[in-house]
């Protein structure tokens, strides 16, 4: 079959990738793509949430399926739009989307269907005053979150009461993340570990892939700003096989039980984000597709025609037995530009990518790159995600692969965390 595959980061890399490797695909198109990405696929100039131009694009090359990357064009309705003309699409619904569209819908949803997660209050911009008058009743530290969709950066972690006011004010009164502050959500700090769980589904059967954990952090230790993500591992150790049962029946059949009940029955990836507490896992948010960087870490260890399974998702056929995963590890650094998630350059010539090798195991996902000439520069905050693929029970000296192949990547200004995957060293040694 030929596919459209829609983004430019690391994560569509790593689909693109999988994809690749899928004997019934073939011919494998991405818009927009990235300079990695056009190595093993064709891009095509056309903007993710350019919904009108991408129709036009599947019908005049005959593609068969059409798998949405990022959240964008997925809150916009492009599912919709393609299943209204009769074309196969992996991802959700414009009304399923909202779970991560809306954290104001998202926690009122979770409410209503008895879900774990943080205790919390929503207000609207008008509301600054009583925002404020009920941060004064919270106990700190707190979250403030901006409604929308704010590139993974609208949750801020508020150490006291005036984070918190300054938080609000810059959300609803400097206008910081746009329309997607028109709401907010305030919410109960949860104490505990972060892990992910993602969910391949087709509105009624699912299957789970490898947990993972992310590190959003600029900085090692979990200190400074919060990123998109600086790297990720999987599996998580945390998530024992008791855990995932727990998670299972406690959120995610019921997350999937409530979206069909309430008329929005939810297909494609739902990545389910906890935190693991005391009392068990609650969920942190809900995002309606592959987490980035985590896909670069749970997809290659997929064992099984990936194009085939997104198909029998978009058919509302998945058949879980045929998700099989490897019993591996994998591990992910992100290599940033100097000065992300602020103000950052680009332009910068990328040197070493010819050094990595993939028979050791290592392969490199782009994620914010271009071509200029014969060269790779740097387009983006997160430049690279370099993934190192190891055997089961050996997370350790797969972390140590991934290292010694960042080391043989720089441009100027690189940046990486030097801690990706220390955290599941302690289960590891007890």
């Amino acid at each position: 079959m030929n596919i459209l595959l829609i983004g430019s980061g690391g994560r569509e890399h790593a689909i693109a990738w999988k994809l690749r490797q899928c004997q019934t695909v073939k011919k494998i198109f991405c818009a927009p793509g990235n300079a990695g990405i056009g190595q093993i696929a064709s891009t095509v100039s056309i903007k993710a949430n350019d919904i009108k131009g991408l129709l036009k694009f599947v019908k005049d090359e005959d593609i068969q399926l059409t798998v949405v990357g990022p959240e964008q064009p997925l809150v916009e309705g492009i599912v919709d739009a393609f299943e209204e003309r009769g074309l196969k699409i992996f991802g959700p619904s414009k009304s399923a989307a909202q779970l991560e569209g809306s954290k104001v819908f998202s926690k009122d949803f979770m409410a209503r269907h008895h879900i774990p997660t943080a205790a919390y209050r929503s207000f609207n911009s008008k509301q600054l005053d009583a925002t404020k008058e009920y941060i004064k009743t919270c106990e700190s530290p707190l979250v403030v979150k901006a409604d929308g969709l704010a590139a993974g950066k609208g949750v801020l972690i508020c150490k006291d009461q005036q984070e918190a006011f300054l938080a609000i004010e810059e959300i609803i009164q400097r206008r910081a993340f746009g329309d997607a502050g028109n709401q907010v959500v305030i919410e109960e700090f949860l104490e505990g570990e972060e892990a992910s769980i993602f969910i391949l589904t087709d509105g009624e059967r699912f299957s789970p892939l490898v947990s993972a954990q992310d590190h959003k952090r600029i900085l090692d230790n979990d200190l400074g700003k919060n990123t998109g993500g600086m790297g990720a591992y999987a599996p998580a150790p945390i998530i024992t096989d008791t855990l995932l049962k727990q998670v299972l029946d406690e959120i995610v059949r019921p997350t999937l039980d409530g979206m069909r009940k309430e008329g929005m029955p939810y297909r494609g990836c739902l990545y389910v984000g906890l935190m693991i507490t005391k009392k068990g896992p609650k969920v942190l948010e809900y995002n309606c597709r592959f987490g980035d960087p985590e896909t670069q870490v749970v997809v290659p260890l997929i064992d099984g025609d990936l194009a085939e399974i997104f198909l029998s998702i978009a058919e509302h056929r998945l058949d879980p037995s045929q998700v099989k995963l490897h019993k591996a590890t994998a591990v992910c650094v992100v290599i940033a530009s100097h000065g992300y998630p602020d103000t950052y350059q680009t332009g910068k010539k990328v040197l070493g990518l010819e050094n990595i090798r993939p028979e050791e195991g290592v392969v490199v996902f782009h994620a914010g790159t271009k071509k200029d000439n014969n060269s790779i520069v740097t387009s983006g905050g997160r430049v690279l995600g370099v993934t190192a693929i190891g055997f089961k029970d050996e997370l350790e000296r797969t972390i140590q692969n991934a290292y010694t192949a960042v080391q043989k990547i720089t441009f100027d200004g690189a940046y990486y965390r030097s801690d990706i995957g220390k955290k599941a060293l302690k289960y590891i040694h007890q």
